[in-house]
């Protein structure tokens, strides 16, 4: 199934945080593995357990894209950063899930 892939206000502020290069390697790999099949959990894709960032992760080597579907077509991508061994960074700050 085919989902239209938006970032949210506050994923566009995460993102700008890393180089241009960087960038460039996290949104071409959001749109490859989230415009198909976004819902269903693969070796990328993962189905979290609940917790207050969102549903889904999408693991891009070292880089990390949190998301949710809506609505069954629509994938809003909520928060993008960072693990340094089982740390998660989200613009330089640690966070918890």
């Amino acid at each position: 199934m085919k989902f239209n892939v938006e970032l949210t206000h506050s994923a566009e502020k995460d993102l700008a945080y890393y180089a241009k290069y960087e960038q460039r390697i996290i949104v071409k790999s959001i749109l490859k593995h989230l415009q198909v099949d976004a819902n269903i959990r693969t070796k990328r894709r993962k189905q979290l357990r609940p917790n207050p960032l969102a549903p889904w992760e999408l693991r891009i080597g070292d880089y990390r894209a949190f998301y949710e579907i809506e609505e069954g077509r629509n994938v809003n991508v909520i928060a993008i950063g960072h693990k340094e061994h089982d740390d998660l960074f989200i613009r330089g700050e640690e966070v918890d899930l």
